[in-house]
């Protein structure tokens, strides 16, 4: 049985992406505007067409043409996307004038032209509140108009609930072609522990309580973090029993279901900042659970559930990396790899070598517990049995593309213009 396609719109290093993968799709085709993130999602899905282009200037026709060419169908079993959200988040101000609203409609304007059978709509909670709601009406009005069905009561759904350590809320929209199977939103795998009594009463007893950092991260608390240069750490070193095991260096648990990586048995990623000696006392002083008062970071608790993993800026805003939580256990800020286990990617997805960019791509990431669980309901619609579909083994893409720095990045992609603004530098 072949598997089921989809198209990934703004699709940064590929967190939606590889949660599909997961729930047995094949990633056709992605567009992203980022030629570092670009590149990213390249390196770790090699096999679809990658678009590095701002998709107001990316044709249907072009998608299609190149997925042809790279012998795929043109019949698209789902497109997913998640436009930039800065414009509709709950942090910061609000803005409805935003340029980047418009791209919801760039969403709309694919879906309307290829026409795939489902669709998922992913977005902070914030479009749903205050101006930004009707935006989403006009949007889902829209989307009704050209012969799609929206899966109601829309829901905002939290990772948390389906097997990550992290609080991370987004509004889902699941759409559908009129005629065919209408997908349900998915069942909550994990709940809080508060009276174990409860517990049996949810999902026929199945229900799991919540993912804590520590399940997701211990073992690496045992490694050293590197500084200047990552070397990597031996596969032996970790324990993937348990929890742990999905994200073993060979697909296994979620992910038995994606396609093989080529890797050297290395995990990458564990990648420290160097603190003062005073942040370090503060860091070792500060309850795990508590802010620590000055970085007003988050410390996180082993037992606890991690705060949601946010982007930072952009270059022409400071290319400041967003407020990293502070490790439980060790007197620093967590590493690339560590919010990578945090948002549920396996140790086997790569990521840029500096923390600012691998932090950038893990906070704009759908977390990809979140999109398996998703894909694995459209895929019900589509009456595939994942036990029948293939896995094979992906060509090894060059590993100096997870260190290009932007220039390279857009030499690459012969960018010529620069589509991410030029960082602003302070005169002080």
């Amino acid at each position: 049985m072949k598997r089921p396609i989809v198209i990934d719109l703004f699709a940064g290093c590929g967190g939606m992406s590889l949660g599909l993968e997961a729930a047995g799709f094949d990633i056709v085709a992605s567009v992203e505007i980022d030629p570092i993130h670009s590149l990213i999602h390249h390196v770790n899905f090699p096999y679809g067409v990658t678009i590095c282009r701002d998709i107001s200037f990316v044709s249907s026709q072009e998608i299609l043409e190149k997925i042809k060419d790279q012998g795929y169908s043109t019949d698209i079993d789902l497109i997913v996307g998640g436009p930039p959200c800065q414009g509709f988040s709950l942090i910061g101000k609000r803005q409805i004038e935003d340029p980047r609203n418009s791209l919801i409609f760039e969403f709309l304007r694919m879906i309307k032209e290829i026409q795939p059978k489902y669709f998922l709509f992913e977005n902070v909670p914030g479009i749903t509140t205050g101006e930004h709601r009707q935006l989403l009406d006009e949007l889902i009005t829209e989307i009704e108009q050209i012969g799609y069905g929206i899966v109601t009561p829309i829901q905002v759904l939290d990772a948390v609930n389906f097997g990550a350590a992290q609080k991370r809320k987004r509004l889902i929209l699941m759409g559908y072609q009129k005629g065919l199977n209408v997908p349900s939103y998915p069942n909550f795998l994990c709940q809080e522990k508060k009276n174990q009594d409860i517990l049996p009463l949810f999902n026929n007893g199945n229900m799991k309580e919540f993912v804590t950092v520590f399940d997701a991260i211990g073992d690496l608390s045992n490694c050293d973090v590197f500084f200047d240069q990552d070397t990597g750490i031996n596969r032996e070193n970790l324990d993937y029993q348990g929890y742990r095991k999905h994200f073993n260096l060979l697909p296994s648990g979620n992910f038995k279901h994606c396609h093989q990586r080529s890797i050297n048995n290395k995990i990458y990623g564990h990648i420290g900042s160097k603190h003062t000696t005073i942040s370090e006392e503060r860091f070792k002083t500060t309850i795990p659970g508590k802010i620590e008062s000055k970085s007003r970071f988050l410390k996180l608790a082993p037992d606890g559930q991690c705060n949601t993993l946010r982007a930072g800026t952009n270059s022409d805003r400071g290319a400041h990396t967003a407020p990293r939580p502070i490790h439980y256990l060790h007197p620093r800020c967590i590493t690339i790899r560590e919010g990578a286990r945090l948002h549920t990617f396996p140790d086997w997805f790569q990521f840029h070598r500096t923390i600012w960019h691998g932090f950038r791509e893990i906070g704009n990431a759908v977390v990809p517990f979140l999109a398996l669980a998703l894909g694995a309901e459209i895929r019900k619609c589509l009456n595939v049995d994942i036990s029948q579909l293939d896995v094979y083994k992906l060509p090894e893409i060059e590993a100096d593309f997870l260190s290009f720095n932007m220039t390279k990045a857009k030499n690459y992609w012969e960018i010529t213009h620069d589509v991410i603004a030029k960082r602003k530098r302070s005169k002080n």
